[in-house]
Protein backbone atom coordinates (compact mmCIF):
# COMPACT_ATOMS: atom_id res chain seq x y z
CA UNK A 1 0.00 0.00 0.00
CA UNK A 2 1.32 3.43 -0.90
CA UNK A 3 1.77 5.88 1.94
CA UNK A 4 -0.53 8.56 0.56
CA UNK A 5 -3.25 5.91 0.16
CA UNK A 6 -2.76 4.88 3.80
CA UNK A 7 -3.02 8.53 4.90
CA UNK A 8 -6.21 8.98 2.82
CA UNK A 9 -7.81 5.92 4.43
CA UNK A 10 -6.73 7.18 7.87
CA UNK A 11 -8.35 10.58 7.29
CA UNK A 12 -11.55 8.88 6.08
CA UNK A 13 -11.66 6.82 9.27
CA UNK A 14 -11.08 9.92 11.43
CA UNK A 15 -13.91 11.74 9.64
CA UNK A 16 -16.23 8.78 10.07
CA UNK A 17 -15.50 8.45 13.80
CA UNK A 18 -15.12 12.08 14.90
CA UNK A 19 -15.88 11.70 18.62
CA UNK A 20 -13.66 8.67 19.07
CA UNK A 21 -10.87 10.36 17.12
CA UNK A 22 -11.14 13.50 19.23
CA UNK A 23 -10.75 11.59 22.49
CA UNK A 24 -7.85 9.70 20.94
CA UNK A 25 -5.85 12.82 20.15
CA UNK A 26 -6.71 14.89 23.24
CA UNK A 27 -3.70 13.61 25.23
CA UNK A 28 -1.25 14.55 22.47
CA UNK A 29 -3.09 17.86 22.00
CA UNK A 30 -2.65 18.80 25.68
CA UNK A 31 1.01 17.72 25.73
CA UNK A 32 1.96 19.70 22.62
CA UNK A 33 -0.11 22.70 23.76
CA UNK A 34 1.84 22.77 27.01
CA UNK A 35 5.13 22.37 25.14
CA UNK A 36 4.47 25.27 22.73
CA UNK A 37 3.02 27.58 25.39
CA UNK A 38 5.77 27.10 27.96
CA UNK A 39 8.61 27.28 25.43
CA UNK A 40 7.05 30.44 23.96
CA UNK A 41 6.77 32.09 27.37
CA UNK A 42 10.30 31.09 28.42
CA UNK A 43 11.73 32.27 25.07
CA UNK A 44 9.85 35.54 25.37
CA UNK A 45 11.02 35.99 28.94
CA UNK A 46 14.63 35.38 27.89
CA UNK A 47 14.41 38.10 25.27
CA UNK A 48 12.51 40.40 27.61
CA UNK A 49 15.05 39.99 30.39
CA UNK A 50 17.96 40.62 28.04
CA UNK A 51 16.44 43.49 26.06
CA UNK A 52 14.41 45.24 28.74
CA UNK A 53 15.48 44.16 32.22
CA UNK A 54 19.26 44.10 31.89
CA UNK A 55 19.57 46.89 29.34
CA UNK A 56 17.04 49.14 31.10
CA UNK A 57 18.65 48.72 34.52
CA UNK A 58 22.30 48.59 33.48
CA UNK A 59 22.71 49.24 29.77
CA UNK A 60 24.19 47.63 26.67
CA UNK A 61 27.94 46.82 26.95
CA UNK A 62 27.89 48.52 30.32
CA UNK A 63 29.19 47.69 33.80
CA UNK A 64 29.08 49.47 37.15
CA UNK A 65 31.81 49.97 39.73
CA UNK A 66 30.01 49.45 43.05
CA UNK A 67 30.54 48.76 46.73
CA UNK A 68 28.51 45.49 46.48
CA UNK A 69 26.24 43.65 44.01
CA UNK A 70 23.05 45.47 43.05
CA UNK A 71 21.30 42.21 42.16
CA UNK A 72 21.60 38.87 43.90
CA UNK A 73 20.05 35.45 43.25
CA UNK A 74 18.91 33.37 46.19
CA UNK A 75 19.53 34.03 49.88
CA UNK A 76 22.80 35.75 50.75
CA UNK A 77 24.36 34.46 54.02
CA UNK A 78 24.46 37.04 56.81
CA UNK A 79 28.24 36.96 57.08
CA UNK A 80 28.58 37.64 53.34
CA UNK A 81 26.11 40.51 53.54
CA UNK A 82 27.91 42.03 56.54
CA UNK A 83 31.19 41.71 54.64
CA UNK A 84 29.70 43.62 51.71
CA UNK A 85 28.38 46.36 53.98
CA UNK A 86 31.82 46.80 55.63
CA UNK A 87 33.38 47.60 52.27
CA UNK A 88 34.30 51.26 51.63
CA UNK A 89 31.84 53.15 49.46
CA UNK A 90 32.80 54.34 45.97
CA UNK A 91 33.91 57.97 46.27
CA UNK A 92 34.28 60.81 43.81
CA UNK A 93 38.06 60.31 44.11
CA UNK A 94 37.73 56.59 43.26
CA UNK A 95 35.68 57.44 40.18
CA UNK A 96 38.12 60.15 39.05
CA UNK A 97 41.09 57.81 39.63
CA UNK A 98 39.58 55.17 37.32
CA UNK A 99 38.38 57.67 34.72
CA UNK A 100 41.75 59.36 34.39
CA UNK A 101 43.75 56.13 34.00
CA UNK A 102 41.70 53.72 31.87
CA UNK A 103 43.16 53.61 28.36
CA UNK A 104 40.23 51.73 26.76
CA UNK A 105 37.79 54.16 25.06
CA UNK A 106 34.71 54.24 27.30
CA UNK A 107 31.94 56.56 28.49
CA UNK A 108 31.52 57.33 32.20
CA UNK A 109 28.77 58.64 34.44
CA UNK A 110 28.84 59.13 38.19
CA UNK A 111 25.53 57.96 39.64
CA UNK A 112 23.46 58.22 42.84
CA UNK A 113 19.75 57.55 43.30
CA UNK A 114 17.01 57.12 45.87
CA UNK A 115 13.23 57.36 46.06
CA UNK A 116 11.65 60.67 46.97
CA UNK A 117 8.86 63.18 46.46
CA UNK A 118 8.66 65.95 43.89
CA UNK A 119 6.13 68.82 44.15
CA UNK A 120 4.78 71.43 41.78
CA UNK A 121 2.59 73.97 43.48
CA UNK A 122 0.00 71.95 45.40
CA UNK A 123 0.55 68.79 43.31
CA UNK A 124 2.69 65.98 44.70
CA UNK A 125 4.41 63.09 42.87
CA UNK A 126 5.46 60.42 45.37
CA UNK A 127 7.89 57.54 45.08
CA UNK A 128 9.87 59.08 42.23
CA UNK A 129 13.42 57.94 41.50
CA UNK A 130 15.73 60.88 42.15
CA UNK A 131 18.92 60.49 40.10
CA UNK A 132 22.09 62.51 40.46
CA UNK A 133 24.47 61.95 37.56
CA UNK A 134 26.40 63.48 34.64
CA UNK A 135 25.34 64.46 31.08
CA UNK A 136 26.83 61.22 29.67
CA UNK A 137 24.14 59.27 31.55
CA UNK A 138 21.61 60.23 28.85
CA UNK A 139 23.87 58.72 26.18
CA UNK A 140 24.50 55.54 28.15
CA UNK A 141 20.77 55.01 28.77
CA UNK A 142 19.97 56.04 25.17
CA UNK A 143 17.36 58.49 26.43
CA UNK A 144 15.69 60.63 23.78
CA UNK A 145 14.18 63.92 24.85
CA UNK A 146 10.72 64.97 23.70
CA UNK A 147 11.36 68.56 24.72
CA UNK A 148 14.21 70.69 26.04
CA UNK A 149 17.77 69.47 26.57
CA UNK A 150 19.94 67.50 29.01
CA UNK A 151 22.06 69.44 31.48
CA UNK A 152 25.67 70.26 30.56
CA UNK A 153 29.07 69.52 32.13
CA UNK A 154 29.30 73.21 33.08
CA UNK A 155 26.00 72.93 34.97
CA UNK A 156 27.42 69.91 36.82
CA UNK A 157 30.54 71.88 37.79
CA UNK A 158 28.43 74.81 38.98
CA UNK A 159 25.94 72.54 40.83
CA UNK A 160 23.08 74.10 38.88
CA UNK A 161 19.55 73.35 40.12
CA UNK A 162 18.23 72.01 36.84
CA UNK A 163 16.31 68.77 36.24
CA UNK A 164 15.18 66.49 33.40
CA UNK A 165 12.01 64.56 34.18
CA UNK A 166 10.31 61.39 32.98
CA UNK A 167 6.87 61.10 31.40
CA UNK A 168 5.18 59.88 34.60
CA UNK A 169 6.19 63.07 36.41
CA UNK A 170 5.02 65.18 33.50
CA UNK A 171 1.62 63.47 33.56
CA UNK A 172 1.33 63.68 37.35
CA UNK A 173 2.43 67.26 37.95
CA UNK A 174 2.25 69.16 34.66
CA UNK A 175 -0.51 67.60 32.57
CA UNK A 176 -1.63 70.03 29.91
CA UNK A 177 1.21 72.41 30.76
CA UNK A 178 4.49 73.00 28.90
CA UNK A 179 6.97 71.73 31.53
CA UNK A 180 10.07 73.46 30.13
CA UNK A 181 11.09 76.32 32.40
CA UNK A 182 8.67 75.37 35.18
CA UNK A 183 9.96 75.05 38.74
CA UNK A 184 9.49 71.91 40.82
CA UNK A 185 10.71 71.25 44.35
CA UNK A 186 12.86 68.28 45.32
CA UNK A 187 13.39 68.03 49.08
CA UNK A 188 12.16 71.59 49.38
CA UNK A 189 14.81 72.86 46.94
CA UNK A 190 13.58 74.52 43.72
CA UNK A 191 14.75 72.99 40.43
CA UNK A 192 14.10 74.33 36.94
CA UNK A 193 12.87 71.78 34.37
CA UNK A 194 15.05 71.91 31.26
CA UNK A 195 14.00 68.67 29.50
CA UNK A 196 11.56 65.77 29.35
CA UNK A 197 12.45 62.18 28.39
CA UNK A 198 10.25 60.25 25.99
CA UNK A 199 8.07 57.49 27.42
CA UNK A 200 10.05 54.39 28.44
CA UNK A 201 7.09 52.06 29.11
CA UNK A 202 7.00 49.44 31.83
CA UNK A 203 9.07 46.55 33.18
CA UNK A 204 6.94 43.70 34.58
CA UNK A 205 4.09 46.17 34.90
CA UNK A 206 6.20 48.76 36.78
CA UNK A 207 6.65 52.21 35.23
CA UNK A 208 10.11 53.17 33.95
CA UNK A 209 9.08 56.83 33.67
CA UNK A 210 8.95 57.82 37.36
CA UNK A 211 12.26 59.69 37.61
CA UNK A 212 13.91 63.08 37.91
CA UNK A 213 17.52 63.47 36.76
CA UNK A 214 19.72 66.33 37.99
CA UNK A 215 23.48 67.00 38.32
CA UNK A 216 25.07 64.80 40.99
CA UNK A 217 26.72 67.93 42.42
CA UNK A 218 23.42 69.81 42.87
CA UNK A 219 22.06 70.52 46.38
CA UNK A 220 19.61 67.61 46.09
CA UNK A 221 22.49 65.14 46.37
CA UNK A 222 22.07 65.14 50.17
CA UNK A 223 18.77 63.29 49.62
CA UNK A 224 20.29 60.45 47.61
CA UNK A 225 23.93 60.00 48.69
CA UNK A 226 26.27 61.26 51.39
CA UNK A 227 28.62 64.01 50.23
CA UNK A 228 31.60 62.73 48.19
CA UNK A 229 30.02 59.24 47.89
CA UNK A 230 28.44 57.50 44.87
CA UNK A 231 26.16 54.51 44.45
CA UNK A 232 28.32 53.54 41.49
CA UNK A 233 30.33 54.66 38.52
CA UNK A 234 28.71 53.60 35.24
CA UNK A 235 31.16 52.65 32.48
CA UNK A 236 29.98 51.89 28.93
CA UNK A 237 32.17 50.45 26.17
CA UNK A 238 31.60 50.29 22.43
CA UNK A 239 31.26 46.49 22.32
CA UNK A 240 31.53 43.27 24.38
CA UNK A 241 35.28 42.89 23.77
CA UNK A 242 36.02 46.47 24.71
CA UNK A 243 33.86 46.10 27.82
CA UNK A 244 35.89 43.09 29.00
CA UNK A 245 39.12 45.03 28.48
CA UNK A 246 37.72 48.03 30.36
CA UNK A 247 36.57 45.81 33.23
CA UNK A 248 40.04 44.32 33.52
CA UNK A 249 41.60 47.77 33.67
CA UNK A 250 39.04 49.08 36.17
CA UNK A 251 39.61 46.08 38.46
CA UNK A 252 43.39 46.48 38.33
CA UNK A 253 43.18 50.23 38.99
CA UNK A 254 40.83 49.82 41.96
CA UNK A 255 42.99 47.08 43.47
CA UNK A 256 45.98 49.40 43.16
CA UNK A 257 44.08 52.31 44.71
CA UNK A 258 42.76 50.16 47.56
CA UNK A 259 46.25 48.64 48.15
CA UNK A 260 44.99 45.06 47.81
CA UNK A 261 47.61 42.33 47.86
CA UNK A 262 47.76 39.48 45.27
CA UNK A 263 45.18 36.85 46.22
CA UNK A 264 43.29 39.27 48.46
CA UNK A 265 39.57 39.53 47.69
CA UNK A 266 38.25 42.67 45.98
CA UNK A 267 36.52 45.11 48.33
CA UNK A 268 34.48 46.50 45.43
CA UNK A 269 32.23 44.94 42.79
CA UNK A 270 31.93 45.17 39.00
CA UNK A 271 28.25 44.67 38.13
CA UNK A 272 27.31 43.55 34.60
CA UNK A 273 24.01 42.70 32.95
CA UNK A 274 25.04 39.01 32.97
CA UNK A 275 25.19 39.14 36.76
CA UNK A 276 21.79 40.80 36.86
CA UNK A 277 20.40 37.98 34.71
CA UNK A 278 22.03 35.22 36.75
CA UNK A 279 18.93 34.52 38.83
CA UNK A 280 16.63 34.40 35.83
CA UNK A 281 19.01 32.15 33.88
CA UNK A 282 18.86 29.60 36.70
CA UNK A 283 15.05 29.63 36.64
CA UNK A 284 15.02 29.40 32.84
CA UNK A 285 17.35 26.38 32.85
CA UNK A 286 15.19 24.61 35.44
CA UNK A 287 12.05 25.21 33.39
CA UNK A 288 13.65 23.99 30.17
CA UNK A 289 15.11 20.95 31.99
CA UNK A 290 11.86 19.85 33.60
CA UNK A 291 9.64 20.76 30.65
CA UNK A 292 10.30 17.49 28.74
CA UNK A 293 9.43 15.50 31.86
CA UNK A 294 6.09 17.26 32.26
CA UNK A 295 5.26 17.04 28.57
CA UNK A 296 6.26 13.37 28.41
CA UNK A 297 3.67 12.46 31.06
CA UNK A 298 0.86 13.88 28.94
CA UNK A 299 2.27 12.32 25.77
CA UNK A 300 2.58 8.89 27.40
CA UNK A 301 -1.05 9.11 28.51
CA UNK A 302 -2.01 10.24 25.01
CA UNK A 303 -0.06 7.35 23.47
CA UNK A 304 -1.77 4.81 25.74
CA UNK A 305 -5.19 6.23 24.80
CA UNK A 306 -4.35 6.04 21.09
CA UNK A 307 -3.12 2.46 21.50
CA UNK A 308 -6.34 1.42 23.21
CA UNK A 309 -8.48 3.16 20.60
CA UNK A 310 -6.53 1.42 17.83
CA UNK A 311 -6.96 -1.97 19.56
CA UNK A 312 -10.71 -1.30 19.65
CA UNK A 313 -10.55 -0.35 15.97
CA UNK A 314 -8.80 -3.65 15.17
CA UNK A 315 -11.51 -5.57 17.05
CA UNK A 316 -14.32 -3.63 15.32
CA UNK A 317 -12.77 -4.00 11.85
CA UNK A 318 -11.72 -7.64 12.07
CA UNK A 319 -14.07 -8.65 9.25
CA UNK A 320 -12.80 -5.77 7.09
CA UNK A 321 -9.23 -6.97 7.67
CA UNK A 322 -10.27 -10.49 6.67
CA UNK A 323 -11.84 -9.24 3.43
CA UNK A 324 -8.74 -7.21 2.56
CA UNK A 325 -6.49 -10.19 3.18
CA UNK A 326 -8.76 -12.44 1.13
CA UNK A 327 -8.49 -9.95 -1.75
CA UNK A 328 -4.68 -10.08 -1.64
CA UNK A 329 -3.62 -7.49 0.93
CA UNK A 330 -0.23 -8.38 2.37
CA UNK A 331 0.69 -8.27 6.01
CA UNK A 332 2.76 -5.12 5.53
CA UNK A 333 -0.26 -3.41 3.90
CA UNK A 334 -2.38 -4.05 7.00
CA UNK A 335 0.54 -3.02 9.22
CA UNK A 336 1.03 0.22 7.28
CA UNK A 337 -2.69 1.01 7.33
CA UNK A 338 -2.98 0.97 11.12
CA UNK A 339 0.42 2.53 11.89
CA UNK A 340 -0.25 5.39 9.47
CA UNK A 341 -3.75 5.81 10.88
CA UNK A 342 -2.35 6.04 14.40
CA UNK A 343 0.43 8.43 13.32
CA UNK A 344 -2.04 10.60 11.39
CA UNK A 345 -4.34 10.76 14.41
CA UNK A 346 -1.45 11.76 16.69
CA UNK A 347 -0.03 14.27 14.18
CA UNK A 348 -3.46 15.88 13.89
CA UNK A 349 -3.51 16.20 17.68
CA UNK A 350 -0.04 17.75 17.56
CA UNK A 351 -1.12 20.30 14.93
CA UNK A 352 -4.15 21.27 16.98
CA UNK A 353 -1.87 21.45 20.04
CA UNK A 354 0.49 23.80 18.21
CA UNK A 355 -2.42 26.07 17.33
CA UNK A 356 -3.82 26.12 20.86
CA UNK A 357 -0.32 26.52 22.33
CA UNK A 358 0.38 29.59 20.16
CA UNK A 359 -3.07 30.96 21.02
CA UNK A 360 -2.46 30.40 24.73
CA UNK A 361 0.94 32.12 24.51
CA UNK A 362 -0.59 35.18 22.85
CA UNK A 363 -3.41 35.28 25.42
CA UNK A 364 -0.81 35.27 28.20
CA UNK A 365 1.07 38.09 26.46
CA UNK A 366 -2.12 40.10 26.01
CA UNK A 367 -3.55 39.84 29.52
CA UNK A 368 -0.36 39.72 31.66
CA UNK A 369 2.99 41.56 31.73
CA UNK A 370 4.67 38.31 30.66
CA UNK A 371 5.94 38.36 27.07
CA UNK A 372 5.77 35.42 24.69
CA UNK A 373 7.83 34.68 21.57
CA UNK A 374 7.18 31.65 19.38
CA UNK A 375 10.29 29.49 18.94
CA UNK A 376 10.23 27.82 15.47
CA UNK A 377 12.12 24.80 16.82
CA UNK A 378 9.30 24.11 19.29
CA UNK A 379 6.79 23.82 16.41
CA UNK A 380 9.03 21.36 14.56
CA UNK A 381 9.53 19.45 17.82
CA UNK A 382 5.78 19.39 18.46
CA UNK A 383 5.00 17.84 15.07
CA UNK A 384 7.87 15.36 15.35
CA UNK A 385 6.83 14.28 18.83
CA UNK A 386 3.22 13.92 17.71
CA UNK A 387 4.12 11.64 14.80
CA UNK A 388 6.51 9.55 16.94
CA UNK A 389 3.88 9.04 19.64
CA UNK A 390 1.41 7.89 17.00
CA UNK A 391 3.88 5.49 15.39
CA UNK A 392 4.91 3.96 18.73
CA UNK A 393 1.32 3.70 19.93
CA UNK A 394 0.15 2.16 16.65
CA UNK A 395 2.81 -0.54 16.27
CA UNK A 396 1.26 -3.09 18.64
CA UNK A 397 -2.35 -2.80 17.35
CA UNK A 398 -1.11 -2.80 13.76
CA UNK A 399 1.04 -5.87 14.37
CA UNK A 400 -1.91 -7.61 15.96
CA UNK A 401 -4.15 -6.77 13.01
CA UNK A 402 -1.57 -7.92 10.45
CA UNK A 403 -1.31 -11.36 12.09
CA UNK A 404 -5.05 -12.12 11.93
CA UNK A 405 -5.93 -15.29 10.04
CA UNK A 406 -8.13 -14.23 7.07
CA UNK A 407 -10.52 -17.20 7.47
CA UNK A 408 -11.00 -16.52 11.19
CA UNK A 409 -11.36 -12.82 10.51
CA UNK A 410 -14.04 -13.39 7.85
CA UNK A 411 -16.13 -15.38 10.36
CA UNK A 412 -16.12 -12.44 12.82
CA UNK A 413 -19.41 -10.68 13.34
Amino acid sequence: MRWYEAVRLALQTIRAQKLKSFFSLIGVLIGVTFLIAVVSIVTGMNRYMEDRFANSLIGLNTFMLRQRPAFTSGDVPDDVWRGWMRRPRITYADADFVQQRITTPVTYAKFCSDRGTVTYGTKVAKDMELIGTEPSYFTIKNYKLTAGRPFTAQEVRSAARVVVIGQAMTDKLLEGVDPIGKEVRIGGIPYRIIGTVEKQGTLFGLSLDKFAIFPFSAPGRRMICPINVLDHLIIQASGPGTMVAAMGEAEALMRTRRHLKPGEENNFYLQTSEAALEGWNKISKIMITFLPMLVSISLIVGGIVIMNIMLMAVAERTREIGIRKALGARRRDILAQFVVESATLSALGALLGIGTGILLAFVVRAVTPLPAAIAPWSIVLGVTVGVLVGVVAGVYPANRASKLDPIVALRAE
